[in-house]
């Protein structure tokens, strides 16, 4: 926790960019009845029926410092998945970096192994010399700004029910380009004197 903690008040560096990343499923859930409509004093009637069309994964990458988000739609969550999505992070997201320090939970496609799985070792290791993992304790995924930005998306963007994948993929994509337009920032608080008092059950007690 107090590693986590110590990545938050680290000074803002371009080459050193603090990235928060996480990753949530989502149903893909159609009507079985046409919604009514909302009208001036009555709110829209959705059946409480519906159709399952199966899931889909989300992820969400964060830079706070610099305001910025990625939220991106995949059939699955795999490790192939999460290294492609690395990939893009070093390669696209900022190639300039010299470093990216990436918080992270401890979901086991979470590893250098997976960078390894998904390429070559020489391609792999490349990746993985760009990166500095640090991880949330366990039950404490809470740490994580990431999941700031995807309460944000659940239950601002995704609140509907959406249908289909490509759909899902639309409505994440425009609701990206909004959060980053909007330039909203994380106002993160809690620091590692605030946990020492707080949380002062987890800590061994000296005499």
């Amino acid at each position: 926790m107090e590693d986590i903690l110590d990545v938050y008040i680290q000074k803002y560096d371009e080459k050193r960019i603090l990235v928060c990343m996480d990753e949530f499923p989502r149903q893909l859930i159609g009507e079985t009845r046409k919604p009514i409509p909302g009208k001036p004093g009555r709110p829209a009637c959705y059946d409480y029926e519906y159709v399952r069309n199966g899931t889909c994964s989300v992820f969400m990458f964060t830079a706070p410092l610099k305001k910025w988000r990625r939220a991106e739609v995949t059939e699955r969550r795999t490790r192939i998945d999460w290294a492609n999505q690395i990939k893009k992070l070093v390669d696209i997201d900022f190639p300039d970096a010299r470093k990216i320090v990436l918080v992270l939970d401890n979901l086991d496609i979470h590893s250098f192994g997976s960078l390894y799985k998904a390429f070559p070792p020489e391609e792999a290791k490349r990746i993985k010399d760009k990166l500095e993992l640090h991880f949330t304790p366990k039950h404490g995924s809470w740490l994580n700004m990431a999941e700031i930005e995807n309460n944000i998306l659940i239950n601002h963007g995704l609140s509907q029910r959406i249908p289909t994948l490509k759909q899902m993929v639309k409505e994440v994509a425009a609701w990206n380009e909004i959060r980053n337009q909007s330039a909203k920032q994380i106002n993160w608080r809690f620091t590692t004197d605030d946990a020492r008092i707080k949380l002062k059950r987890l800590y061994p007690q000296f005499i």
